[in-house]
């Protein structure tokens, strides 16, 4: 996978931090069970497949597809014995055409299994289409996801006493934190910025009158970082 430092896109969405989310719906009595989860390279997108084949065990498929990369560049479906094109490619197209804003199609790093039981009815090919299609789409109107921007780190060296105060103050003010590090003499504070010089020097501005002159900024570089709604 290409370094995300050296990619074009500066904002993506992606699936919020925290446990698999699951969806399931029932299509002419065939049980469509859905399970998401946040991915950043093709091991742990390919590792929600196995670990599903063995949960579900009695399931006829595990269907999978996943979008990597703040470019997703990284494009991968699979039926697994459903019709060719009927399973895989539907789910793949739910993902990397989910408007996460008005005319916006960024998601990524997000890898999607789809469980099904078969229920004894066929769908034909342009139902199954459909089924596993609404099935990654309905997951994904109720899975919560979160923007992610690569940002400016700045440093903020700050003795142990002050740290938390000043910590809340500027997320109260809507900063953004990364971070923080705990050193033997002093905190230091990480705050993560808009990559350009009018967000730095206002960062730094601010910054001086909350402390009283007593603390600066350091910059360091930019990594990738969850951005609060």
């Amino acid at each position: 996978m290409a370094d995300q430092d050296e990619s074009r896109a500066t904002a993506y969405t992606t699936l919020a931090l925290g446990a698999d989310f699951r969806h399931e719906l029932e299509i002419k009595r065939s049980r469509f069970i859905t399970v998401l989860r946040r991915a950043s390279n093709e091991d742990a997108a390919r590792a929600l497949v196995a670990e599903l084949r063995k949960e579900f065990h009695d399931a006829r498929h595990h269907c999978s597809a996943f979008v990597l990369g703040p470019d997703r560049i990284i494009q991968r479906s699979n039926d697994d014995g459903e019709p060719s094109g009927t399973a895989g490619i539907p789910m793949l197209e739910a993902l990397i055409k989910r408007e996460t804003l008005p005319g916006v199609t960024d998601l990524s790093d997000v890898s999607a299994v789809v469980v099904r039981y078969f229920g004894g009815i066929l769908l034909g090919a342009g139902g199954l289409v459909r089924a596993y299609s609404e099935s990654v789409s309905a997951a994904l109107d109720s899975a919560p996801l979160v923007q992610r921007r690569r940002l400016r780190i700045c440093a903020i060296p700050v003795a142990h006493h002050a740290a938390g105060r000043l910590e809340n103050d500027l997320r109260s003010t809507g900063y953004v934190m990364a971070e923080t590090s705990y050193e033997p003499t002093e905190t230091v504070l990480r705050l993560a910025l808009p990559d350009d010089a009018t967000s730095i020097a206002d960062a730094g501005e601010r910054l001086a009158a909350m402390t009283g002159g007593a603390s600066g900024l350091q910059l360091q570089g930019t990594e990738w970082v969850d951005v609060p709604g």
